[in-house]
C-alpha cells in the first residue's frame, strides 16, 4: 500500500503550471549569466530539469509548454517588461541593479502578465511563491509582490 497522497488532476496542472514558472525564471537567470539563446537553455530544461533525479531528489515535472512561453515571451518582450518593471522600482532602483534572480523573475512575471490570459492574482501568488523559494529568509517576497501588483495594474487595469 502506497503512503503517496493521490494528487487530483486540478492539482497536478496547477502544481505543473507552478514548477514551469519557477524553471522560467531559471532559465532566463542561466541565460543572463551564461549568454545562452532561448533554444539552447529551453531544450536543456526541457531534456535534463523537467522530472530529472539528482541525487536522489526528483525535480518537479513542469507545463512545458507554459515555460517555453514564458521564456520566449520574457525574451521577445523584454523591452516594455524592463519599462514596465522599471515604472514600478522605485527611482533609484532601475532594474538593471536589481539582483539577477529577481530580474528574471520580473521578467518571467510581467512577460505572463502582459502576454497571457492569467488572472494577474494568480500570477501575483504564483511568483511571491517563487521569491520566498528563493530569498526563504528575506523579505524580497513582499518587495516582490509591490512591484508585481504596480505591474499588473498598468498591464490589465480592468482586471482591478
Amino acid at each position: 500500500m502506497s503512503t503517496q497522497p493521490k494528487i487530483r488532476p486540478i492539482d497536478r496542472k496547477r502544481q505543473m503550471k507552478s514548477a514551469a514558472r519557477l524553471y522560467a525564471v531559471q532559465a532566463l537567470f542561466q541565460m543572463e549569466q551564461s549568454s545562452q539563446t532561448v533554444e539552447a537553455v529551453v531544450a536543456e530544461f526541457l531534456d535534463h530539469r523537467f522530472g530529472a533525479v539528482y541525487e536522489g531528489d526528483e525535480m518537479a515535472e513542469g507545463n512545458a509548454d507554459l515555460f517555453r512561453q514564458l521564456v520566449e515571451d520574457a525574451v521577445n518582450y523584454q523591452a516594455p517588461v524592463d519599462q514596465m518593471t522599471d515604472r514600478a522600482l522605485v527611482a533609484k532602483w532601475p532594474i538593471a541593479r536589481i539582483d539577477p534572480t529577481l530580474r528574471a523573475l520580473f521578467r518571467a512575471a510581467g512577460a505572463e502578465l502582459q502576454q497571457s490570459e492569467t488572472p494577474p492574482k494568480v500570477v501575483i501568488t504564483e511568483f511571491v511563491d517563487i521569491a520566498r523559494a528563493f530569498f526563504p529568509e528575506g523579505r524580497e517576497a513582499n518587495f516582490v509582490n509591490a512591484v508585481l501588483d504596480h505591474m499588473a495594474r498598468e498591464a490589465k487595469p480592468e482586471a482591478f
